[in-house]
């Protein structure tokens, strides 16, 4: 599926999600990473985070409608486990942003405010702690997640070079009726809901740091004048090509490239460990540092 990618041993699955909802116009949901964060400290990201062991287990896959990890797995073109970039992208969403996308036994979205609230702000605070696990959780609730909830829309690899390197699927979802969304306070510091055209230029203008994955995204989502325009289209999406820029170095300076620009294929990728993050994390198609 897509482009030949290079894997390294210590590359992490993860998953990231862009919660969309209408006001009236299209707006995604962007959380600001804590300024002391070891990496891209300060900058607008969507909820997300590294795929767990947890995520992955028969107890999780018990608590999923919609998908089963065999079929899950070959929507993403892996051997298994492919489930627990849905489990990932629920958890870390709640986690991160207080909204919770999955559903009660009766298939109705879940209301985590009201009487419920202080019992879900302790699951959010043990889950963000390792205490408790999602399928834990879930199974003390009597929820599910329903994998029809989250849309594939978009598979990243970082760069080779990076000292940390992740393989991240990214997904849409509408966010849920009545539920509203707050920063955690420790990994993110600020939370907005924005149109993707704004959020993109106001990282032109410097006024918030938004990483290139992330830039690209939001492009392409802001494509649609609603959700529903967004997820009809991503419901119908057949292939979903896999993206790992390139980092070259030469005398025009430090930049990325893109699977198809030239070039792409011509210049060796440099050791693994050796670009540093924060420099890389400002880098954009074309600009050099």
């Amino acid at each position: 599926m897509g482009w030949a990618v290079r894997r390294s041993e210590g590359m992490r699955d993860a998953a990231t999600v862009m919660v969309v909802r209408d006001a009236p116009d299209l707006e995604v949901l962007m959380l600001r990473r804590h300024l002391n964060a070891d990496f891209v400290g300060g900058a607008y990201v969507f909820p997300g985070g590294a795929v767990d062991d947890a995520d992955r287990s028969i107890a999780q896959q018990e608590r999923t409608v919609g998908l089963t990890d065999a079929e899950a797995s070959a929507l993403l073109d892996v051997e298994s486990g492919g489930l627990g970039f849905w489990a990932a992208a629920v958890r870390e969403t709640f986690e991160e942003a207080r909204i919770l996308l999955a559903r009660d036994a009766s298939g109705a979205p879940v209301d985590v405010s009201g009487d419920a609230a202080a019992r879900f702000a302790d699951h959010r605070r043990t889950l963000d702690e390792g205490a408790t696990s999602l399928p834990a959780f879930l199974a003390a609730e009597d929820l599910v997640v329903d994998a029809g909830d989250l849309h594939m829309f978009s598979h990243w690899i970082t760069p080779v070079g990076m000292p940390r390197r992740y393989d991240t699927w990214f997904f849409v979802a509408r966010a849920p009726e009545g539920q509203s969304a707050l920063h955690d306070d420790t990994e993110t510091i600020a939370s907005v809901w924005v149109t993707p055209a704004e959020a993109v230029a106001s990282a032109r203008r410097g006024e918030r740091r938004i990483i290139f994955p992330t830039l690209r995204n939001l492009d392409a989502i802001g494509r649609f004048s609603t959700s529903d325009e967004l997820l009809d289209a991503v419901s119908s999406a057949t292939s979903i090509p896999t993206v790992q820029p390139r980092i070259v170095s030469d005398a025009a300076g430090m930049r990325l490239l893109l699977p198809g620009d030239p070039g792409y294929d011509e210049y060796e990728s440099p050791p693994e460990g050796s670009i540093d993050p924060m420099t890389a994390a400002d880098l954009d198609r074309g600009s050099s540092a």
